[in-house]
């Protein structure tokens, strides 16, 4: 619970402090005092803070949610959030990342969740240890870094996202299990040399392109899981070989009426219909690729257009190395922005000046970036998902 309410805090605080004065790193002590003199929230920022946490674990459900403005201690918000969760624990809800938009809340039902890591349970049979390299808030952490170790029987689980690779090798024994996300377990096949034997991994949030999966299994990890889902759905389908097609949880199938959709056997014997946001090419009832997006228009001035479409021409550029784009915040504007990463060498300055005229000639003016940010690396967010980025403020002129 401490874990889980430390990663909530750090990450809601995140948000309210772009770019901000960071908190102190945990773990906490449980007479930690929230405000200034402690983990220095202000007044509105633990009132946004309790507000996450309230709606996570549903504490308005129990009617105690009041009590976290109420104390001034981290273990007294720990207190709380447990006496919540034995008045009421049938709900929980996970915001979505955001890397596709903004992030927006997803309600789960604790039984159907329960349902997904008993099917988990039996694709990592044999851990010892549990060792997490993702927040504990989210659902995929949720569900690997809490549900499971309980489900499991694990009595130790360690917290390593402080860790280099090279240290977190050492550490690792047989019998471990790693839950991480691909930005992640790309540093360990680079750095962290030789695993020990009889350690499984844990993978999601992103696909996991097929050379790091063989690039993992070449130095030494026995097995890697690969998840795919969403916050909204939770976990839909499976796969332990690079190239290999994913396949459904035993609870998931098909929908014979609609491809955009996939219907769940729920634990209390419902059916539930749930979209999903991918194209999924099917080769079996049950075996599936996953193909991109189905739709990735967003609307500027009234017209659909296509940041992934607006991202390949910023790639075509030849000093651009990498790009991202996404539709400005409700406080940034209404239009395009673009996070670039030039190629070594280029003119920072110069290139945000060439790309004005690049996408000019390129793309519609709702198509077109407002606003550009230079940096070494796309930003990416706790999961190793893409993330959002504040305006440096350069516009057109016209």
């Amino acid at each position: 619970m401490e874990r889980f309410i430390a990663d909530l805090i750090a990450d809601e605080v995140g948000r309210l402090r772009p770019g901000g004065a960071p908190l102190p790193p945990p773990p906490w002590a449980p007479d930690m005092p929230l405000h200034e003199q402690g983990l220095g929230l202000d007044s509105l920022e633990r009132l946004s803070v309790a507000s996450a946490l309230s709606e996570t674990l549903h504490l308005h459900e129990s009617g105690i949610e009041d009590l976290l403005l109420a104390r001034q201690l981290f273990g007294e918000w720990v207190d709380v959030a447990a006496e919540g969760l034995g008045a009421f624990d049938a709900r929980l809800t996970f915001r979505t990342s955001g890397s596709t938009g903004q992030a927006k809340p997803c309600s789960h039902a604790l039984a159907t969740l329960q349902q997904e890591v008993d099917h988990l349970a039996s694709l990592t049979s044999g851990t010892l240890r549990v060792l997490a390299a993702v927040p504990a808030h989210h659902i995929y952490g949720f569900l690997f870094t809490v549900l499971l170790p309980a489900r499991l029987g694990c009595e130790v689980l360690l917290d390593v996202r402080r860790h280099t690779p090279q240290a977190l090798a050492q550490m690792l024994r047989p019998g471990d299990l790693l839950i991480s996300h691909p930005a992640h377990w790309a540093l360990v096949a680079r750095h962290a040399g030789r695993l020990p034997s009889g350690v499984q991994g844990v993978t999601s949030t992103a696909p996991c392109p097929d050379e790091l999966a063989e690039a993992l299994q070449a130095i030494g990890l026995t097995r890697l899981t690969q998840v795919y889902g969403s916050s909204e759905t939770a976990g839909i389908g499976t796969r332990e070989a690079a190239e290999a097609p994913y396949r459904l949880m035993p609870f998931w199938s098909r929908d014979p009426e609609d491809n955009a959709r996939l219907l769940r056997a729920n634990p209390d014997g419902t059916i539930s219909s749930h979209p999903i946001g991918d194209r999924l090419e099917w080769l079996s009832a049950q075996a599936f690729r996953v193909c991109g997006r189905l739709d990735e228009a967003v609307q500027v001035g009234g017209t659909n257009v296509f940041p992934s479409q607006v991202r390949q021409v910023l790639l075509s550029h030849p000093q651009v190395a990498d790009a991202a784009v996404r539709l400005m915040a409700p406080e940034e504007g209404s239009r395009l922005k673009a996070f670039i990463v030039p190629k070594p060498g280029a003119d920072h300055d110069g290139l945000r000046a060439e790309l004005w005229r690049w996408t000019e000639s390129r793309l519609s003016a709702p198509a077109r970036p407002k606003a550009y940010t230079m940096g070494e690396q796309l930003p990416r967010g706790a999961m190793g998902k893409a993330a959002d980025w504040p305006l440096e403020r350069q516009t057109s002129d016209t």
